[in-house]
């Protein structure tokens, strides 16, 4: 029985051999994948490919992860978008074998100067690579290497894919590629060698050629041509005989001691240092034969003045000291700052004094109260001498001053040039104390799009100084003093009746320019409104028609923006309570001004009304109730507003909601203004009715007609608009409401000492944090300024539309009152990259000499040949070395290696020039190439001799620190 159990045992321990293997699935999802991308089928075709393409055209790529067991992979699949040309009539013809393999012999774009380095290597236009996922080891092992190759050989041929495949090996700084393609009855193997050294007997143009002709199997006679393509690369990289970019520092100013700062009101700008690293001149023979061209290690063919091509490209310092770029980002940096200005500036004199006052009147009091128990924690040695100093740490913050006096001084003087002159004087001296910059409608385009400032506003100078503050004089703690500085002038400005000058004269707050602008603008709207009113006051009756007059001048232009905005009374008020005196009137004069006796109707309860507050009659129209003149009244203006203000009154009438007492509330709130023009009318014209006030006041709602009266005569009849006529309407009530009150009498629309109140208070408020907010957009448009100058200067055309390009995306941000700070960040970054593209072509123009050019026309074509080197990874060289740029470059080239020689060997210098003869001179015209590209190809029948010709490829890159043979050998699988 035993037996028979175990025998019985045995049948059920069955393997099953038709499950998947890992290996077998990690092939199945290569398959899948290219099937996916739709890489199956056959390649072959004519594609055109012209020069330059690998560079210039678009190459897309495709990714997907992949894994074999626990090993994470990433296929990814590299392609050039194709241009086919049009052949109606014609149908495609079929090539001999697969694209790659045209690819391998295709002349049209060896060394491309942008490229994967697949496609410099083996010249293809299509492949995917199989690489190790991010933070997987590398695959190093010689097993796992074949286990990966012979996945992607059997993806190939069950997928029947001719798009060449790759899988990267050894670690990845050395991109090591090994990979194959297969074709209908051709197999290409792509193999690679990678040293650190340079073997002595490869060093050379012949012993490369024995690698290739022992690798192809090169032994069939007559020998097939073999071409080649040769480049050698030269780095010039030593600027000692060109000056430094920037002007010296101009100790005689205030701001002389820093480099790049002429005076306040002008940003900073250039690089502080060199910005071109290196120069790469690249010196190719394109289209060799073996034959033709002799290099070995005694002697050799390839001099770099005689080369047929010749190419440059430059290496630009990665991130050069900048003046504007890192004035910007301190500014931007102060954003993430939470410090008041009481807590950088220690407690204020105004707040120590009333400290000090309150101890002293409270003395006596103290005296008098009984004595409490003072805690022991109170009476400790440690804690007097910690108040202390407190106490001397805060007074030596008040007393110390982070700007120096005559910084100060020359600051407040750029900010208010009026107060080296008596106040006193006429308007003209402050009007024309900030000089007007010529009309420019780009720039007065590029700050309204921006939100910013006006050009040599106050905002603008503002912004400039505090830039210039926190970068070279004391940081955050100065740009602290200098505000508060700033925002005692405007308080003492107001207190004493004296205008703010560098804002727009005699306008309202402009809603399109920043927040803080507007907020200066409505301080000194307070100003006026005030002067105004202590002016009317201490006028005689009789001249106080030419003073109001005056008035009147002056606030028309407020009259005619602000009349589009809303009007509605302050948060927290009723409109009977709008102003914060009921004594408080705005003074103006009552009548015309005429010496004429004052109109006085008589009503008919034999009561006498007299008008009062007439400006001039309305175009000679008459009441409908008599035969008077109607007269236009003196109204009040309404009350300037501004962003926040206007946004604030939003949110307090959408708060009513839509219930009938919120929309008469509602309504009320915003015919504040239309009561006091409907009163003022009613004093102007006694007598009038509502349909008078509508034909002065909105003569598109009265609506005339022609009617035929009981005497059967056609006359002009006139009506109020449908809905003027509808129930509750507004305007009725307001009409029945209204009392014949002039303006003079009424209560005021805008109570300036109110706002002007706020204003400062909301000034003073401000953090440094929040007033780097304010003045950024004013930074940037002043950076976009600068940039556009001297971008002017040098004529620049890829800066020129880069600028316009970032401005049109900041002003997209900055119309946003919270800006997205990454996006915002960015934008700077990319104005600082425009000032580095400046720097760099200025150190071109200094090294190629454009000044020292023989005629207009050779100047214009080397600023051409540089501004073609900030825009192309790399620049053909017109006349290659015999023509003006070659000689310019040549001449560098040569000055350096005069400065080396002369280093290296001092005083035998002389004795070895005899010796030299004058061919050999010309070798130390270059130094020895830094790299050394050679590129052979062939068409050889592979492996038999009777097999068909197929394309074999090398290319070999040799540098001081690396040598890489890279090669494409192809074989015929029918014929072998």
């Amino acid at each position: 029985m035993a037996a028979v159990t175990d025998s019985e045992s045995e049948v059920f321990e069955i393997t099953d051999f038709t499950t998947a293997s890992e290996w077998e699935r990690f092939v199945s999802r290569v398959e899948e994948v290219l099937n996916e991308w739709k890489l199956i089928g056959n390649s072959t075709g004519k594609f055109f490919k012209e020069k330059g393409d690998y560079t210039s055209g678009t190459w897309e790529k495709k990714s997907q992860d992949i894994n074999f067991v626990d090993f994470k992979f990433s296929i990814t699949h590299y392609a050039l978008v194709q241009k086919h040309k049009n052949n109606d009539n014609n149908e495609p013809e079929e090539a001999p074998f697969p694209l790659v393999m045209q690819d391998l012999l295709c002349t049209n774009n060896d060394f491309p100067p942008r490229a994967h380095c697949l496609v410099r290597w083996y010249g293809i236009r299509e492949f995917v690579v199989i690489s190790p996922g991010a933070n997987v080891e590398a695959i190093i092992s010689e097993s796992k290497c074949n286990l990966l190759l012979s996945s992607i050989s059997v993806s190939l041929v069950n997928s029947g894919c001719q798009v060449p495949m790759f899988v990267q090996i050894q670690q990845k700084w050395r991109r090591l590629y090994t990979g194959e393609c297969q074709g209908h009855g051709v197999h290409t193997e792509f193999e690679m060698v990678h040293l650190r050294k340079v073997p002595s007997q490869y060093n050379h143009l012949s012993g490369l050629l024995d690698i290739f002709k022992s690798k192809t199997g090169y032994t069939i006679y007559p020998l097939p041509p073999i071409n080649i393509a040769i480049r050698f690369t030269y780095i010039l990289q030593d600027w000692q005989q060109h000056y430094w970019p920037l002007q010296p520092p101009d100790f005689d100013n205030l701001l002389g001691a820093e480099v790049g700062v002429e005076e306040f009101g002008k940003l900073p700008f250039g690089a502080c240092e060199e910005t071109i690293s290196e120069l790469h001149l690249s010196t190719t023979w394109p289209d060799l034969t073996e034959g033709t061209v002799l290099d070995n290690d005694v002697y050799s063919d390839l001099d770099p003045l005689h080369a047929p091509h010749w190419s440059l490209r430059i290496k630009t310092v990665e991130r050069p000291q900048c003046l504007l770029g890192d004035l910007l980002k301190d500014l931007f940096k102060l954003r993430n700052r939470k410090e008041t200005t009481e807590e950088i500036l220690g407690r204020g004199p105004s707040e120590e004094e009333s400290k000090e006052n309150s101890d002293i009147t409270s003395a006596l009091s103290k005296l008098t109260e009984p004595t409490a128990p003072v805690p022991m924690s109170k009476l400790s040695v440690s804690s007097m001498v910690h108040h202390a100093r407190r106490h001397i740490k805060r007074h030596r913050l008040i007393d110390e001053c982070p700007l120096g006096a005559d910084v100060l001084n020359c600051i407040l003087q750029y900010f208010f040039p009026d107060a080296a002159v008596d106040k006193t004087e006429n308007q003209t001296a402050q009007q024309n104390s900030y000089g007007k910059p010529p009309v420019d409608q780009n720039t007065d385009d590029i700050f309204i799009q921006l939100k910013a400032a006006p050009v040599e506003s106050l905002t603008h100078r503002l912004a400039l100084c505090m830039c210039l503050v926190n970068f070279y004089h004391g940081g955050l703690q100065a740009v602290a003093y200098l505000w508060q500085e700033f925002v005692l002038e405007l308080r003492y400005r107001w207190e004493n009746n004296y205008q703010i000058c560098g804002l727009q004269e005699e306008e309202p707050p402009d809603l399109r320019c920043c927040l803080l602008h507007q907020k200066l603008q409505m301080l000194n709207c307070c100003i006026k409104r005030k002067q105004a009113r202590d002016h009317i006051g201490k006028t005689p009756e009789r001249s106080k028609e030419t003073a109001f007059q005056n008035i009147r001048q002056l606030t028309e232009v407020t009259a005619a923006i602000s009349s589009s905005q809303i009007t509605a009374v302050s948060p927290g008020k009723s409109l009977d309570s709008w102003s914060d005196s009921e004594e408080e009137f705005f003074e103006c004069l009552s009548d015309q001004g005429d010496n004429e006796s004052p109109c006085i109707r008589r009503e008919k309860d034999g009561s006498k009304t007299k008008a009062e507050g007439r400006l001039h009659p309305c175009n000679n129209m008459t009441l409908l109730n008599s035969s008077e003149l109607l007269f236009i009244p003196v109204t009040q203006e309404p009350a300037p507003m501004t962003e926040d203000l206007l946004e604030e009154q939003s949110e307090i009438l959408a708060q009513l909601g839509t219930s009938a007492e919120g929309a008469q509330l509602r309504a009320r709130m915003q015919s504040a203004c239309l009561l006091s023009d409907m009163e003022s009318f009613k004093a102007a014209n006694p007598g009038a009715v509502l349909e008078d006030f509508v034909r002065w006041y909105s003569p598109r709602d009265f609506l005339e007609g022609e009617i035929v009266n009981e005497k059967s005569q056609t006359v002009l009849k006139g009506q109020l608009s449908p809905r003027m006529k509808i129930p509750g309407n507004i305007w009725v009530e307001t009409w029945e409401n209204a009392k014949a009150v002039p303006a003079h009498r009424q209560r005021r629309l805008f109570d300036d000492t109110r706002e002007a109140e706020k204003v400062l208070h909301y000034l003073e408020a401000q953090k440094p944090a929040d007033l780097s907010c304010h003045l950024l957009p004013c930074i940037v448009h002043a950076a976009i300024l600068k940039l556009k100058e001297e971008e002017a200067f040098d004529n620049i055309p890829a800066v020129k539309k880069n600028i316009e390009k970032v401005t049109v995306q900041t002003s997209k941000l900055l119309q946003n009152v919270r800006p997205d700070c990454n996006h915002l960040e960015g934008c700077i970054d990319f104005l600082i990259a425009m000032e580095m593209v400046i720097g760099q072509f200025r150190s071109l123009k200094t090294k190629f000499g454009i000044a020292e050019a023989e005629n207009e026309e050779e100047r214009e074509k080397l600023r051409h040949f540089l501004n073609s080197l900030l825009e192309e990874p790399e620049v053909v060289v017109s006349g290659a070395g015999q023509g003006k740029v070659g000689g310019i470059i040549h001449r560098l080239f040569m000055n350096v290696q005069e400065i080396a020689i002369v280093d290296k060997e001092t005083g035998q210098r002389k004795e070895e020039e005899r010796k030299l003869t004058e061919e050999d001179s010309k070798t130390y015209d270059f130094p020895s190439p830094a790299g050394r590209e050679i590129l052979l190809r062939t068409c050889v029948p592979r492996p038999a001799p009777y097999s068909k010709a197929l394309p074999q490829r090398l290319f070999c890159v040799l540098t001081r620190d690396e040598f890489r043979l890279v090669g494409a050998f192809s074989s015929d699988t029918s014929f072998f």
